[in-house]
């Protein structure tokens, strides 16, 4: 499936909250003995729509942080949240993980899995049912909610492309 960039957004002026999703130690072992360096997958939003992920690796772990949310806001994507929760059920795939994202009631609450919970909630989003399937690895999972938030479209831009006019859509 292919990533629209239709709803890429610049970091500019945003006030951005970051939570780091994984962090991953990795070894290298060499003639002089091991050397480590740490990767870290961040997610950063604004609670108000826009969200982003990013990967940073470097020797240690704060710096690979950093790194991360320096690349989180290059990847930010601007997702239509309608009254705490979103327009419409979407399935999409990422390497092996499959997330399915369906909208939830006022109150129900951000029913969702450790990396895919952390994306909804710098989305923005309060009310809200999800599945991962497949694969449980956080970066195929958070790369999978981000394809499928991407791919969510608001009903009012729906109605236009099908000459719908908007007194249907809100007064039935």
């Amino acid at each position: 499936m292919a990533k629209s960039t239709l709803n890429r957004v610049k970091a500019g002026d945003l006030e951005l909250h970051e939570k780091v999703v994984a962090i991953n130690r990795v070894v290298k072992t060499t003639k002089g003995g091991r050397a480590f360096s740490f990767s870290a997958l961040v997610v950063v939003g604004n609670g108000q729509g826009v969200v982003g992920h990013g990967l940073g690796k470097a020797k240690e772990v704060q710096e690979a942080i950093t790194k991360g949310i320096d690349d989180a806001k290059k990847n930010l994507i601007k997702v239509p949240v309608m009254n705490g929760t979103i327009p419409h059920e979407q399935l999409a795939k990422d390497g092996a993980a499959k997330v399915l994202i369906k909208p939830a009631a006022h109150g129900t609450g951000v029913i969702a899995g450790g990396s895919m919970r952390a994306v909804l909630e710098a989305a923005g989003v309060t009310d809200v049912l999800s599945k991962s399937l497949g694969s449980a690895n956080p970066h195929n999972v958070v790369k999978a909610t981000f394809t499928a938030l991407s791919m969510l479209r608001e009903p009012i831009a729906v109605a236009k492309e099908r000459n719908i006019s908007l007194k249907k859509v809100f007064n039935g």
